[in-house]
């Protein structure tokens, strides 16, 4: 890694510059020759493979099972329910022909799975006894319609759950919220130590076709905030239009209730710009790719010497962390060092002839960069001790500018002094009326990201419009 290949711009004073330079040059993802996708090199993989395994491990100590369905989505199905496709059409990709022949019928490459999914729960389901059924995919999809991919934040095709329950009874699909959403912030708090504001979201703001929708959003360190993982309830939106009904206990024909969720390849770029900094990554120990790096530092009299030690070391670490010995010889200790904090590796193990003479070893923490000596023999205890701290610490960091970024304004003229002047969240009070959602954002181009569930004493009157509010409501420019 030559000089100019590190970071060269501040996080804090160009922060879309400085958020592809650390997606790129640690080697995490790459363009790929269709605009709007990415390519996901093997750490950005890993990770996404990490938040899967953890995820699903949630999804299924509640009862939910895997299945896949096709990629193409007939037309007919796609138009079925008004809303839905309202929302979507304008990001549908369509399959047109196959080899020189026009297909019958339009194909839809999936932007999201329901249509698809649910003519087959409609043969399936006959009776209250086939339900609940509770289906999860880990998939891709492709939504076309935007102007500026960004990398894992916006692209056209990603990576994703997608959930899609049914229930006999709304009592039973309402009660699924909780589980899921708790599923998805021990995701990404316990995970990725992401802090995150949970809330319903508006009904300009819900997915297209649900009853509505709640998620879990982030604030990003430009002052943007970002949706994170969703549940939406949909009610009998979709059973209605794709006939979706089954014989109750009393022998009545009732439509079913159903839930959608989903967690993306988003968390990552999130992840990556909430904790990295001016040398790179820092990533949360429990989802680095390489967790512990050592590199020996010798000359040429004790370079046999320290590099058997470091092997020694090496294979005694590597029982227990993902572990790297950096024993490139082309290379100084120095480089080593800025090209392992550029990466995030959580600790780094620097050894040298001292170190092997009184059996110690450095470790260095890629989050605070502080250093401690520590015996061999009790190397193991340690890193255990120090991957416990770093993961606590990345995410209290990351809570501590969630919450000094998040404001209260009373009035209007407040509201958008501290969009312009500060950024973040903003809390006010508002009426719940459509008309004053709407002139926030032409006012300001910030919106209503959610209703937070754990709701405050109102503070003032809707601070749009002046007459009595009804809810507290997080505000900001968003992703």
């Amino acid at each position: 890694m030559a000089e100019q290949d590190g970071i060269t711009v501040k996080k804090s004073e160009n922060f879309d510059e400085w958020y592809v330079q650390v997606m790129l040059k640690p080697g995490l993802v790459d363009y790929s020759a269709v605009s709007g996708c990415m390519i996901l090199r093997p750490d950005a993989y890993f990770i996404w493979e990490q938040i899967q395994q953890f995820t699903d491990k949630e999804f299924k100590k509640i009862g939910i099972q895997n299945v896949y369905f096709p990629l193409f989505i007939p037309e007919k199905f796609l138009v079925k329910e008004k809303d839905h496709m309202e929302g979507f059409s304008p990001e549908v990709a369509w399959v047109t022909e196959a080899g020189n022949s026009k297909l019958d019928e339009r194909l839809a490459i999936r932007p999201t799975s329901e249509t698809i999914i649910y003519p087959s729960f409609s043969k399936w389901i006959r009776s209250w006894r086939d339900l609940p059924m509770r289906y999860n995919l880990w998939n891709n999809v492709v939504r076309w319609e935007f102007k500026h991919p960004v990398p894992l934040l916006r692209t056209r095709e990603f990576l994703w759950n997608e959930g899609h329950t049914i229930f006999a009874t709304d009592k039973e699909a309402l009660t699924e919220e909780d589980e899921i959403l708790g599923a998805y912030r021990k995701t990404t708090e316990e995970l990725l130590a992401l802090p995150g504001i949970m809330g319903r979201k508006t009904d300009k703001e819900k997915f297209a076709g649900a009853v509505f929708t709640s998620a879990i959003e982030h604030l990003l360190p430009d002052g943007k905030a970002i949706q994170g993982p969703d549940f939406h309830y949909d009610g009998q939106n979709f059973s209605k239009a794709f006939d979706i009904t089954f014989l109750g206990k009393e022998k009545k024909k009732q439509y079913a209730y159903q839930n959608t969720w989903a967690i993306s390849t988003r968390e990552i770029g999130v992840m990556i710009a909430v904790h990295g900094d001016d040398k790179g990554l820092i990533l949360p120990p429990k989802v680095a790719p390489v967790q512990v790096v050592i590199v020996p530092i010798y000359d040429s009299k004790n370079k046999e010497k320290i590099l058997d030690e470091t092997r020694k070391l090496e294979k005694k670490i590597k029982a227990e962390f993902r572990t790297k010995l950096d024993d490139r010889e082309e290379f100084s200790p120095g480089w080593k060092y800025n090209e392992w904090e550029l990466k995030g590796v959580p600790v780094r193990i620097e050894i040298g002839p001292k170190d092997v003479k009184n059996k110690q070893a450095v470790l260095v923490r890629r989050d605070t960069g502080k250093k401690q000596v520590v015996k061999v023999s009790k190397i193991i205890p340690e890193i255990k001790s120090l991957m416990d701290e770093i993961q606590k610490n990345i995410f209290e960091r990351a809570n501590d500018f969630l919450k000094k970024n998040t404001h209260k304004a009373k009035t209007y003229d407040e509201l958008k002094n501290v969009l312009k002047t500060k950024g973040g969240i903003v809390q006010t009070c508002w009426c719940g009326e459509r008309t004053c959602e709407d002139k926030l954002k032409d006012d300001t181009g910030a919106k209503i990201i959610n209703i937070p569930f754990k709701q405050e004493k109102l503070f003032s009157e809707c601070v749009v419009c002046g007459k009595k509010a009804k809810v507290i409501a997080n505000i900001a420019k968003s992703y």
